[in-house]
């Protein structure tokens, strides 16, 4: 329990304030870019969004939005930790109450065609996808998340043997062929897949690239502390390799460790703590398989 306040303790003001920057940013881009012509956000901001056409007015987009993230964060609570999933939360509430505000409460008609770019399905799949991937984008490089599928991929990839990305552009290609049988029409699935490669693009951007895991190599003299401590807060496997100082003549370890975009931050924190010293390295990883020998 301590560990848990203390963590939600360790979001910052400023993580807040841009994590609500970021919820308003996404929530414009999807209201007045994508909904109005009815193109659809990837993810399970998309889900919702297919949700809230077929069913009654009264379950909206909004209230999708959270039925479906806020147990999926909740979900993941053990495995990325209290200060991502109340950040997390936290950004998809200013995302649904903002969405909210401007589809109901503003003086803004977004009913029929998008208030800035008309009718034009390519306009409204651009600038929906790059103004809705500037949201994600700030949430994740704050702290949290905009979209329970990421940690869903984080949770699940591994045990189906898929990569986060693939995962997750999976399960957008299913989204987009069930709205394609819903709507009975492919020109909006397609176009929407012209604003999920907007939005990934854009993330990628915002960022620096975390969408993939990154392999840490970490140079220190304190590796058993360090090894302890990053188990103990991942519960993840490491591997030590013995180096030696060129300049220094003095004994290392380099430590190989494999991270999600969630756990980047917390890593450097963790490493830096325990070794102020110690020279970290970052790569990306496109995949990780284990093999396993009968």
């Amino acid at each position: 329990m301590k560990k848990f306040i203390s963590e939600i303790k360790s979001i910052g003001f400023m993580n807040y304030i841009m994590l609500t920057v970021a919820g308003i940013i996404n929530a414009f881009g999807i209201t007045v870019f994508l909904t109005p012509v009815k193109l659809y956000d990837s993810g399970i901001s998309g889900t919702a969004m297919l949700l809230s056409q077929i069913t009654p007015q009264e379950l909206s987009l909004s209230v999708f939005l959270v039925i479906l993230n806020v147990p999926l964060f909740l979900y993941g609570l053990k495995k990325q930790g209290a200060a991502f999933t109340i950040s997390a939360i936290y950004s998809v509430m200013v995302y649904s109450v903002t969405a909210w505000l401007i589809t109901d409460i503003l003086p803004v008609d977004v009913s029929i065609a998008s208030p800035l770019a008309g009718k034009d399905l390519l306009l409204c799949a651009l600038f929906g996808g790059v103004i809705s991937g500037l949201g994600s984008g700030l949430a994740l490089r704050f702290g949290g998340a905009m979209d329970g599928i990421e940690v869903m991929a984080v949770i699940f990839a591994k045990r189906l043997g898929f990569s986060v990305g693939t995962f997750v552009m999976g399960y957008n290609i299913v989204l987009y062929i069930i709205c394609g049988f819903v709507i009975q029409s492919w020109i909006l699935p397609l176009y929407s897949i012209v604003t999920y490669a907007a939005a990934l693009k854009t993330v990628d951007y915002i960022v620096d690239g975390l969408e993939r895991s990154k392999a840490a190599f970490i140079v220190t003299s304190e590796a058993d502390r360090i090894c302890t401590a990053l188990q103990e807060e991942f519960g993840c496997g490491m591997t030590i390799l013995d180096a030696k100082g060129w300049y220094s003549g003095s004994d290392r370890k380099i430590i190989y460790f494999v991270v999600n975009r969630f756990q980047v931050i917390k890593m450097k924190n963790i490493v830096q703590k325990i070794d102020p010293l110690a020279y970290i390295t970052l790569n990306e990883v496109a995949d990780i398989f284990s093999v396993n020998h009968s």
